[in-house]
């Protein structure tokens, strides 16, 4: 059996990477995979001799209609492609993200089983998402949800699975956590873009109310786009903080810290799932995240981290103030941050998602 997947914009983002793990263990079981996505992230490190990628260019513009002009053009790109695979009846369509609508439309027309792996939170997003997301229930076979708190907002029963997120064992295997190492590095770490409800703005202000602590944020943006938000938005920034540019590394930096926030504001987006969080826990690293969404259901509350409102800036300040003042807490939520990362496995997440894949096609 073939499988056709369709990813719309390659970078270092939760998406494609729990794509390419998707995809890396059905390379080792077999499977004749033909991706289509475009260039420049961690999707370029996927091999095997039964891969076979095809490339476009394809980029984010701050002119949001330059960017629907080069959505629209990448949509009918893979519509077109996708209808090479009208006769070949083995094939089924591996659809991430809701974005990537025309190789689903054109999956239905020909026959196809169409699977999505619905990352977003399209419900608490605008009228585009919204319309894309009812387009998803529309023309999916499957739906695979990330979360509880995903599916529940489907207006849609049959063919839904939540399957979490999982990290690669690759990237798990770097760490050996040490819950004495990273309480004396003293540093917030936040890895996000720079979309106004991810929280970056409430992050530069506890940096400012906390300067006995090293703050570090990993931005998913060039240097020149960080540049430009800082000057445009009066920024200064404080000596015990710093903004990196977008990584295709992100190890050493859990390695250099003692906690990680993620500031989403659910008055504007809730996260579906958090990878970030579960790439902290991962490397021992207790969390602060907010009380909505799958994000929320990674923790619990004084024993691997925090769920607190990003708009309780004082109690996040408290509670930072208190977990690296306090060795003991901090090393009872390090341990119990890594066990939790445990339960989110490569191995039990890639069985689920085979078994998703194979029921119509045994």
């Amino acid at each position: 059996m073939k499988i056709a997947a369709f990813h719309l914009f390659n970078d270092y983002s939760g998406s494609p990477k729990v794509l390419k793990m998707v995809l890396s263990d059905l390379i080792r079981r077999g499977y004749e995979i033909d991706l289509l996505t475009s260039r420049g992230g961690v999707l370029d490190e996927l091999k095997g001799d039964n891969l076979h990628p095809y490339r476009y260019s394809y980029h984010f513009s701050t002119n949001p209609v330059v960017t629907m002009l080069r959505y629209t053009y990448a949509q009918i790109y893979t519509f077109l492609f996708a209808l090479r695979y009208i006769f070949k009846k083995e094939t089924v369509f591996y659809v991430n993200t809701i974005l990537p609508v025309g190789a689903a439309l054109a999956g239905r027309i020909t026959g196809k089983r169409v699977i999505y792996h619905y990352h977003e939170n399209s419900f608490a997003k605008g009228a585009f998402y919204k319309g894309l997301a009812w387009m998803m229930v529309r023309l999916a076979s499957d739906i695979i949800c990330v979360s509880e708190y995903q599916k529940n907002h489907l207006k849609r029963r049959n063919g839904l699975h939540v399957v979490p997120n999982a990290l690669s064992s690759e990237f798990v295997n770097q760490f050996n956590p040490d819950p004495s190492t990273s309480f004396s590095k003293q540093r917030v770490l936040m890895v996000a873009s720079l979309k106004k409800y991810k929280g970056v703005s409430q992050f530069l202000e506890l940096s400012n109310r906390l300067p006995q602590f090293e703050f570090a944020i990993v931005l998913n943006e060039d240097n020149h786009t960080i540049d430009e938000y800082v000057k445009n938005n009066g920024i200064t920034l404080g000596k015990n903080v710093s903004l990196y540019p977008r990584q295709d590394n992100v190890v050493p930096f859990y390695k250099d810290s003692s906690m990680v926030l993620n500031l989403t504001d659910a008055s504007m987006a809730v996260e579906t799932f958090g990878l970030t969080a579960l790439e902290a826990m991962s490397a021992g690293l207790p969390v602060i995240v907010p009380t909505q969404g799958g994000v929320a259901e990674l923790v619990e509350n004084d024993d691997n981290g925090y769920k607190i409102d990003v708009n309780d800036l004082d109690k996040i300040e408290n509670k930072i103030k208190i977990v690296l003042t306090d060795y003991e807490l901090y090393k009872r939520l390090s341990e119990s941050a890594f066990l939790k990362s445990k339960h989110y496995s490569e191995e039990i997440v890639n069985e689920m998602i085979s078994s998703i894949i194979g029921l119509k096609n045994k």
